[in-house]
């Protein structure tokens, strides 16, 4: 379980987070909802050791992480797989290259275990033999897949899935979403999503989490929160503008 209590995060004088309380249980998948600008990003980037709140606490395990730094910290990561927003590939590796550079960086197997271990990630997102390829030669969706390929390769717990799905068409959100949901039903990591894809989260969430100005308003199984009658759920889930916006 990861169990955030009360994070609090500003930039100067600009509040981001408050008090922030949220509880993800072990092996589900909870997807982080809010407008643009709201917190989901910075929230995100507190759970993986980004950055630190200015109060609150960061529990993985019963382990307080939020002040952690070195290779204390280092050791809870190792237990962490993170999809980055725009999949951050590097350009000059290929996708296998991009795909075993977790596993050259922190465990360092032989090479043989390495190479299986790669082209079974790679399998496993199906995108067998596209390893000699560079991730400009592959199609956005690919390019996800690969992003995938490299968070989960070094078999983590938790895995953080940043936007997974921006700059993508409705069919291909559909099949990364789904996708999601294959790998984490076959290797029962913990996922935790921050999106803004609405209505497709829902099929695939345990949990959704709803972020406005810096507070969870909101937390339940799907049909909860689509049957909320929080105004501001409800504001967001239907494309509407703040009334104070």
């Amino acid at each position: 379980m990861i169990k955030v209590e009360g994070l609090t995060k500003s930039f100067g004088r600009q509040a981001v987070l408050r008090e922030l309380t949220l509880e993800i249980p072990t092996g589900t998948i909870t997807i982080v909802i809010g407008r643009s600008g709201g917190g989901k990003s910075v929230f995100l980037k507190h759970l993986i050791g980004l950055m630190h709140p200015d109060a609150g606490r960061i529990l993985v395990d019963g382990v307080d992480i939020s002040h952690m730094r070195g290779r204390a910290l280092d050791e809870i990561r190792r237990t962490y797989g993170v999809v980055f927003q725009g999949g951050a590939l590097f350009d000059s590796m290929t996708c296998y290259d991009n795909v075993a550079f977790p596993l050259r960086e922190k465990a360092r197997p032989p090479q043989e275990e390495l190479h299986k271990r790669v082209e079974a990630a790679l399998g496993q997102v199906g995108l067998e033999g596209v390893g000699a390829k560079y991730p400009a030669e592959i199609s956005g969706g690919m390019r996800k897949r690969v992003a995938i390929a490299r968070a989960l390769v070094t078999e983590p717990e938790i895995v953080f899935f940043d936007e997974p799905t921006t700059g993508l068409d409705p069919v291909l959100v559909n099949t990364i979403h789904h996708l999601m949901l294959d790998l984490h039903r076959r290797l029962r990591f913990t996922a935790v999503v921050v999106s803004h894809e609405i209505p497709e989260i829902f099929e695939i969430a345990d949990t959704v989490a709803m972020l406005h100005e810096g507070r969870i308003v909101e937390v339940g199984p799907p049909a909860m929160i689509q049957g909320s009658t929080n105004p501001v759920v409800q504001r967001f889930i239907k494309g509407e503008p703040d009334t104070n916006a």
